[in-house]
């Protein structure tokens, strides 16, 4: 084989070898938003309240760089066979604005007393800014009932054990509280019950909290009311000692009662009377559920109370006296 051709030869085999075959070509990614999947509808008093998230991603799992426009409809099956492209056309849309970035909770409202015992359909979808829509969400379907009556004179009142709220509701037994704390953006769940009084033990002295009501029977709600709110603040005495008993000791009166487990309890002072006479203090700064008085004269009358003082400075009610003769 000549030179030139046997130089030709090795390159044409050395470019066969050195490059790969040509593939499908790529074609730009369309960025169409990917379908919402949690969309949620409840009836709360006279309204239909409506929540869903739309996605980060697209549906080739791209970020979601900007949406066009959120189509969300509430209208009822009035055709047979559902179709949704027929309900589409005829359901009312709500005007929701899109919030940036995507992945934040969106809500709308549209008032329902006008739909009481019919079936609405709901639904949501995404286009992105040049108009490509995203799928339907999945169809949520609420059957409007009756509304129920807000909770009334609702009120939350600082109590030595916390904050203790109360509300009346006489046709409603079920209730959702919520409490927005210091530093708290927004309310949360605080508790779900059957009653119409709840004490909240978790708060903090001279710190603020909001909070909220709803009744609730089954899937629909009534209106929230609220914020009622509160300031505590370290103003109560203590509880009065119970349980104060008097035996006798060696040359003593034992004297005993139940401990004070209040947070912000100090200190227990004793009073004595003699032969029914006046109480006077006889000891302070008592830190246990008991003391010795050997302070006495043997036959002689006596009776005894008992406060106890909070770090605050305050004191409680007299405890019930108690009588003991000397030994």
């Amino acid at each position: 084989m000549r030179p030139l051709a046997l130089l030709l030869s090795i390159l044409g085999f050395a470019f066969a070898v050195g490059c790969g075959s040509v593939g499908e070509p790529l074609y730009p990614a369309l960025n169409i938003p990917a379908r919402i999947t949690d969309l949620v509808a409840i009836e709360r008093g006279d309204n239909l309240d409506i929540s869903f998230t739309i996605p980060l991603r697209t549906t080739e799992g791209m970020l979601v760089k900007q949406i066009g426009s959120v189509e969300l409809r509430v209208g009822s099956n009035d055709q047979k066979g559902f179709q949704i492209d027929q309900w589409a056309s005829a359901a009312k849309q709500l005007d929701v604005s899109p919030v940036s970035p995507p992945g934040q909770r969106q809500t709308a409202r549209i008032a329902i007393r006008d739909s009481i015992g019919k079936d609405l359909i709901v639904a949501v979808r995404t286009s992105n800014a040049k108009g490509r829509e995203s799928d339907w969400s999945s169809l949520v379907v609420v059957s409007v009932e009756q509304p129920l009556a807000k909770p009334s004179n609702f009120k939350a009142e600082a109590v030595p054990q916390g904050v203790w709220l109360s509300w009346t509701a006489p046709n409603i037994t079920d209730f959702r509280l919520y409490k927005k704390g210091p530093n708290q953006n927004a309310p949360v769940l605080l508790a779900t019950f059957a009653d119409r009084g709840f004490l909240d033990t978790e708060v903090e002295l001279d710190k603020t909290y909001e909070y909220y009501v709803e009744g609730f029977h089954e899937k629909i709600a009534s209106e929230i009311v609220g914020p009622a709110e509160v300031t505590p603040a370290d103003s109560f005495a203590p509880a009065a000692p119970s349980g104060l008993t008097a035996s006798n000791g060696i040359g003593a009166i034992e004297l005993a009662w139940e401990r004070n487990t209040e947070p912000r309890f100090k200190e227990y002072r004793l009073y004595r009377s003699e032969d029914n006479g006046p109480f006077t203090p006889i000891a302070q700064g008592l830190d246990v559920p008991s003391y010795s008085d050997h302070n006495v004269q043997s036959g002689k009358h006596y009776r005894y109370q008992l406060v106890a003082v909070g770090q605050n400075g305050l004191a409680s009610q007299p405890s019930d006296p108690i009588e003991a003769v000397a030994p």
